[in-house]
């Protein structure tokens, strides 16, 4: 039941200023006279980049018989099961025909798993059962206007499963067990005490929660043997983000702690319930704990990871450490064990490189030595295309932090590979969302997509990115638009200095929080940036605080304590001063907006008042709007349809090179409200176009 309030890193794309305005034309900007040219690269169609993966999320069964994975249906993200040892015998078990299926989990009923969808991106997620044999779906949570999730699955009550949901008060999940059979729910916990989260044991026993404070802090709570909840500890508001429960063991005994308090970086606890004794499992100075791996016998933690610049995993018991040692022997990559049946003999293993997308392994840990043998890759239409290397740097600020920071480059600026330019070229600076979130080696479509159209890309870590620990994280507290930024334009200063790009050839791109700094950028620093695109990036602090949704009212002490409060006079002054709506008048570069018109999160008009204000000031703005989407562009036909825009304006602004718009738009529910005219080539793709939305 634990609700983690990030801006979630979307669909990124770019925007247009000065420069040769033809598409499907090869640009010769940044290729030097000698050597390796832009125009000898071979060009990835976005089809390849921004489709529908041919396979994803793959699972096992609970019982080691079955392999799962989402894979698409005449273009619609769905659910395939296959035999274990005979993938090649797999079926699709659901039909969906709308947004398709983004997530999924195994019961422990025989052939029974669950799904979420949501309508339209409104994020009112519901819980859906199939079963494998018939194919049958139920909707497990049929309520208007409620957010359900999945809280618990348990072997030891294989029938049914714990949901949280809200359809009695929408500030506040209340927990019921469900019947995977009849849909039948009985109430477990009634969430009249206001808990931010909940963990349970596998027989759905509530066992220990979290409360937050009116001054943005939190409690953990313990159950007592009368049923009420009793103090256990305190967090502090500059630990919040870096200290909560992880876990439980299964039977209930053990909980497990990313714990901050009297430190700088999260470490990994485990914490008895019945005594309170604490014990300290694994720590870094450099980074905050990351990733876990968790026994499926008895929910025991067995392996860390912490991530600084790549992510480093270690043993915690003795019997997983060969497993990740032959696993790491994959490749220069990094992998993630991505499930496991019960009986663990069975690993389902994710392998990924900067270069290289998410190719799948089973692993097979009933021998000796264990057996790996190669699945599937996720995406087989860019093998053998020319993807490029993400190379980790740490860059200073003004005020002497470091960032973690991701520079990727374009092949024919680097054709030796060694990391380091050996020309100039134009520069994205991709900024994540968030911003309480992080950027991290691996690959990304965005960030090859850009590559290859020959611009270089910066990811950083400005301060309140998450992973880092605390003391830089909440360096960020009220420093948006503020010193946030200043990290941004210090991130450029490098670039410049370090010969990636010059002064006059960047652009800054980003969604949510990322979106936000792009507005702020030509806003506040009108000079720095030739262009910039948002997506569902808020113009307005004040407004996006407002219009937040209700069960987000654990988080909203926390959100004005880091971003700026609008109860207060002075909060009100700080968050209008940072809103790049007060200064729409700087705004001298061109700008592509992107907007789900469903978001709840960064409501559609957070973009329709800056558009406003700028075409009642005669400023241009391209601005793209989705009817069927919420936060961000999750159905393909929509991304291809954004970033088709997109490369017509980074072509115009920064003279890169596009693919031609094409039939891009086909299947989009894509909508040019204004702006048509500042990207080649729209406007003709439009008269052809009639928008299709499906929710």
């Amino acid at each position: 039941m634990r609700h983690c309030l990030l801006f979630a890193s979307i669909a990124l794309a770019l925007c247009a200023c000065t420069g040769n305005s033809a598409q499907g034309v090869t640009i010769t900007v940044g290729d030097s006279d000698a050597g390796m040219r832009l125009a000898d690269i071979e060009l990835i169609p976005r089809s390849a980049l921004f489709g529908n993966a041919e396979r994803s999320h793959v699972q096992v069964s609970p019982d080691g018989r079955y392999l799962s994975w989402i894979a698409p249906v005449d273009g619609v993200p769905n659910l395939w099961v296959a035999p274990l040892h005979d993938p090649g015998q797999a079926k699709s078990i659901t039909q969906d025909r709308g947004r398709g299926i983004s997530r999924y989990r195994w019961t422990s009923l025989p052939d029974t798993l669950l799904y979420v969808q949501d309508t339209g991106g409104d994020e009112n997620f519901h819980v859906f059962s199939v079963n494998l044999t018939t194919s049958a779906s139920r909707d497990l949570t049929p309520f208007d206007k409620t957010l359900a999730g999945i809280s618990q699955i348990s072997a030891r009550h294989p029938g049914s499963v714990l949901l949280s949901m809200n359809d009695r008060d929408p500030k506040w999940h209340d927990a019921y067990r469900v019947d995977l059979v009849t849909g039948e729910r009985t109430l477990i916990y009634r969430n009249d005490d206001e808990l931010s989260s909940i963990h349970v044991d596998d027989d759905f026993t509530p066992r220990i929660a979290t409360r937050s404070r009116s001054d943005g802090s939190s409690d953990i709570l313990t159950r007592t043997g009368s049923g009420g909840w009793a103090f256990s500890e305190h967090i502090p508001f500059e630990d919040t983000n870096t200290t909560g429960i992880i876990s439980l063991t299964h039977d209930g005994r053990t909980a497990y702690l990313r714990d901050s308090r009297n430190r700088d970086t999260g470490a990994l606890f485990s914490m008895d319930l019945q005594t309170g004794a604490r014990t300290l499992l694994h720590e870094s100075e450099l980074a905050d704990l990351g990733g876990i791996l968790v026994n499926p016998l008895n929910g025991q933690i067995q392996a860390a990871s912490v991530e600084h610049l790549r992510e480093q995993w270690s043993a915690l018991d003795e019997s997983v450490r060969p497993d990740l040692k032959r696993l790491k022997a994959i490749g220069p990559g990094d992998f993630t064990v991505a499930s496991r049946s019960t009986d663990d003999r069975t690993w389902i293993v994710a392998y990924a490189a900067a270069d290289a997308p998410t190719q799948y392994y089973h692993y097979d840990r009933s021998g000796a030595d264990g057996a790996l043998k190669a699945l599937f890759s996720s995406r087989p239409a860019l093998d053998r295309k020319p993807l490029v290397q993400q190379w980790p740097q740490q860059i200073d600020t003004r005020d002497g932090l470091s960032m973690v920071s991701y520079l990727t480059l374009p092949k024919h600026a680097d054709p030796n590979g060694d990391g380091k330019p050996d020309q100039a070229v134009p520069m994205v600076l991709l900024v994540h969302g968030g911003p309480w979130h992080r950027d991290s080696y691996g690959f990304d479509a965005h960030t090859q997509w850009l590559a290859n159209r020959g611009y270089a890309v910066l990811q950083v870590n400005f301060r309140s990115s998450t992973g880092f620990g605390k003391a830089f994280l909440n360096k960020g507290n009220g420093e948006w638009g503020g010193r946030m930024q200043d990290d941004l334009v210090d991130a450029v200063i490098w670039a410049v200095e370090n010969k990636v790009t010059t002064a006059s050839q960047v652009a800054i791109m980003g969604g949510s929080y990322g979106g936000y700094a792009t507005l702020a950028g030509l806003t506040l620093q009108p000079e720095t940036f030739q262009c910039g695109v948002d997506i569902v990036g808020p113009s307005n602090l004040v407004t996006m605080l407002e219009s937040f949704p209700s069960y987000w009212t654990a988080f909203m002490e926390q959100a004005y304590r880091r971003i700026g409060d609008p109860r207060t006079e002075q909060g009100r002054q700080l968050l209008l001063e940072r809103s790049p709506l007060t200064h729409v008048d700087n705004i001298r570069k061109p700008l592509l907006i992107g907007q789900g018109a469903n978001d709840p999160r960064v409501v559609e008009a957070e973009s329709s008042q800056i558009v406003e204000a700028m075409k009642t000031r005669a400023i241009p703005v391209t601005y793209a709007l989705f009817p069927d989407e919420g936060h961000g562009f999750r159905r393909e036909e929509n991304s291809k349809a954004f970033n088709a825009v997109a490369e017509g304006f980074l072509a115009k602004c920064l003279g890169g090179r596009a693919e031609p718009i094409g039939d891009a738009f086909k299947g989009s529910s894509i909508t040019i409200p204004t702006g048509s005219d500042g990207v080649p080539g729209l406007t003709d793709a439009l008269k052809a176009h009639t928008p299709v939305s499906r929710n």
